[in-house]
């Protein structure tokens, strides 16, 4: 009587051991095997962490094992189980993988595909075929599209964290409990003191320092003594939470009506603002997207600002990145003057702050929301939708959007809805955020979120012009890499052009990414069908890339740059200065944040800077869904790559008082997980 052995893994995380019935059917090319319970009399079967075998007798041989069914029965109560792999062991003594990596809950069973990947087109039988088209209408009745806000990418339709089917939620809840983390942030940092003197403004700059002092790092106790200096405003535009902002200076806008003799003074090379310009040593920051956006007014006792500011910035002799002209207004006029170096002192302070307070506000909706977080949504959502388990891309991006769609869900619940924590600190809370976005989205192509043509759309490409541009530098390198690995991936499979056109789940991704993630706006330019290996190519990796070192390039650094609440004011509580020579200190003060809200935002963005407990960072693939050599291979291959970026970008740092290390691979999360 013929043998099998299945070794059943069960996984590490908390909860994924169960107390239920688990019975299992092996599928054969000649016939199945009874369901069969696996059970061992007076052993406890499937705690976690564990690895248990079973025997299953069959009459005759099965053929080949093309499939293996579970079955989760309650003893009890229900109770979720999370299988990460399922061995067969055949009577021949040959080995059948079939990864799972997911949880069975309720009285629900999985039909599990073997390890080798397939494209559809590869698939001739009818049972493999049929088990591939099941499973994708089973995920697109749990994983449905729903328009949050109009104007947004599309997101998952649910309304909580807990409505998400269990493979797409959070291992455990309380973790990413935004209400709960900010809380225990802010009791962490010691600034629930100030919580019950919300609405009372700080004395002067040193008060900060209150709640500044528990927490310093290297950047931010450098910033916190350096954020008057014209350089370290400018250095942020590179190399701080939004380096995406800054763009060669071609022509100055006739909004912007900067003259040579206002500026020349700052100019260093003797020649003309004009020639200046031609010589490429000017770029511009600007913030037309929150022209016209309406600040918060959820709190009717304290009145909240934006403004739209645009700065005109220097590379000087020296190569360093220096403002010399500040607009705060889109409008050229008596009422929107230019603020200079040379005006006093805190005229200039304050210019500085609200172009500050700007960027703040574009980082956290735009670069980071938008262009990181919604973005990898669409691409989860229509995977999930578009490609089984058994397709190799399937198992390429899987890694690269887990918990993506938990930490959107949860942000929509607690933290960007009406009446959220967005509302409690920030200027564009109480809707300006959701204006921000659809705003954002009407300028927001395919192209700009692939690395080097966004950083060339700018015109900050070269290196020998912005030498300190460690962003751009670093993020070339991870790109490359990425690009490399996707390439290897892709080649193993796609033997040809040919194979790309005509794989129907992989062109359904695409469309349904462009057609419903986007809405087919017009002005996105997402692609509707991929024709080459080379466009797959360069689609997978601006895939992998914005989860991974783009999300982290904005995300990880908002302690180091945004704690000191005057470089990054959340809000401001006075309009911005109508004419010069009115700022003094006790004006500036007033218009920073109140002590409640730098509570609330400090409280932010130290938790927003957190990584996750056990954390898996860029080429690290713990779930093995690839089982196939080449694979591992091309893994390896780029795990050696990064670790090399690694290597130069630590040896860049050492000794610098400002290090970059948000683009280092072994600080990139494979995932936007926070």
């Amino acid at each position: 009587m013929p043998n099998y052995t299945v070794t059943v893994a069960t996984g590490n995380q908390w909860f994924a051991g169960t107390d239920d019935y688990i019975y299992i059917t092996l599928v054969g090319t000649e016939r199945c095997s009874e369901r069969t319970l696996l059970d061992k009399p007076l052993y406890n079967d499937f705690e976690r962490g564990a690895v248990d075998s079973y025997d299953v007798r069959v009459e005759e041989n099965l053929g080949d094992i093309v499939l293996v069914k579970i079955e989760k029965k309650k003893y009890w109560v229900q109770d979720d189980w999370y299988c990460r792999y399922i061995t067969v062991k055949t009577p021949s003594g040959d080995y059948v993988e079939f990864p799972c990596f997911r949880w069975l809950v309720d009285d629900k069973e999985v039909v599990l595909r073997d390890g080798q990947a397939h494209l559809p087109q590869d698939d001739k039988t009818s049972l493999v075929k049929q088990h591939r088209q099941k499973e994708l209408d089973t995920r697109r009745k749990t994983i449905r599209w729903k328009e949050w806000q109009p104007g947004f990418p599309m997101s998952v339709d649910a309304n909580r964290h807990k409505d998400l089917p269990r493979d797409i939620q959070f291992d455990s809840e309380k973790g990413v409990d935004f209400v709960l983390n900010y809380s225990k942030a802010i009791e962490n940092l010691f600034v629930n003191q100030f919580m019950h003197m919300f609405q009372s403004s700080w004395s002067d700059f040193n008060d900060f320092e209150t709640i500044f002092v528990r927490i310093k790092n290297t950047i931010s106790e450098y910033v916190m003594q350096h954020w008057k200096e014209d350089f370290m405003f400018g250095y942020q535009f590179l190399n701080g939470c939004n380096p995406v902002v800054i763009q060669k200076c071609t022509k100055l806008p006739d909004k912007f009506p900067v003259t040579h003799d206002m500026v020349s003074v700052s100019l260093e090379r003797d020649l003309t603002l004009e020639k200046e310009i031609e010589a490429g040593n000017m770029y511009l920051v600007d913030y037309e997207l929150l022209d016209g956006i309406t600040p918060n007014s959820t709190d009717p006792c304290t009145l909240q600002y934006l403004a739209a500011p645009i700065c005109l910035l220097y590379k000087n002799a020296q190569n360093k990145i220096l403002p010399i002209a500040i607009q705060l207004g889109q409008t050229p006029g008596e009422n929107n003057p230019i603020f200079l170096p040379t005006d006093d002192q805190y005229d200039w302070l304050l210019a500085k702050i609200w172009v500050r307070s700007a960027d703040f506000q574009h980082h956290q909706t735009v670069t980071h929301l938008l262009k990181t977080h919604l973005m990898t949504e669409v691409f989860a959502i229509a995977m999930y939708r578009q490609l089984p388990a058994v397709h190799p891309v399937y198992k390429l991006i899987i890694p690269h959007v887990r918990f993506t769609i938990a930490i959107n869900t949860k942000a929509r619940e607690q933290l960007i809805c009406e009446c959220g924590i967005f509302d409690k600190a920030n200027a564009t809370g109480g809707g300006g955020h959701v204006q921000l976005v659809q705003k954002a989205m009407k300028s927001l192509t395919f192209r700009s979120l692939c690395f080097p043509d966004m950083i060339k759309i700018r015109g900050v490409d070269k290196k020998e012009e912005l030498p300190t541009y460690f962003y751009r530098d670093d993020g070339y390198k991870v790109w490359e890499a990425t690009k490399s690995f996707v390439s290897d991936v892709v080649c193993i499979y796609y033997t040809s052009d040919e194979k790309v056109q005509g794989d129907e789940e992989i062109q359904a991704f695409v469309k349904d990414v462009c057609s419903f993630g986007m809405q087919d706006f017009d002005q996105c330019e997402f692609p509707k069908s991929l024709k080459t290996r080379e466009e797959l190519t360069e689609y997978l990796t601006v895939i992998v890339f914005t989860a991974s070192a783009q999300h982290a390039a904005v995300n990880f650094g908002q302690y180091d740059w945004c704690s000191w609440i005057p470089n990054a004011p959340s809000t401001m509580r006075k309009p911005p200065p109508n004419q010069k020579g009115l700022a003094n200190v006790d004006l500036i003060i007033e218009s920073l944040p109140d002590r409640g809200r730098s509570s609330w935002h400090l409280g932010a963005v130290w938790a927003l800077s957190q990584y996750q407990e056990n954390e898996l960072y860029l080429g690290m693939y713990p779930d093995e869904h690839f089982i196939e050599k080449s694979v591992k291979e091309a893994m390896e291959k780029f795990r050696k790559q990064l670790a090399e970026i690694t290597s130069s970008i630590k040896k860049r740092n050492e000794g610098k008082k400002l290090p970059y290390y948000n683009m280092s691979p072994d600080k990139i999360p494979n995932s936007v997980a926070v």
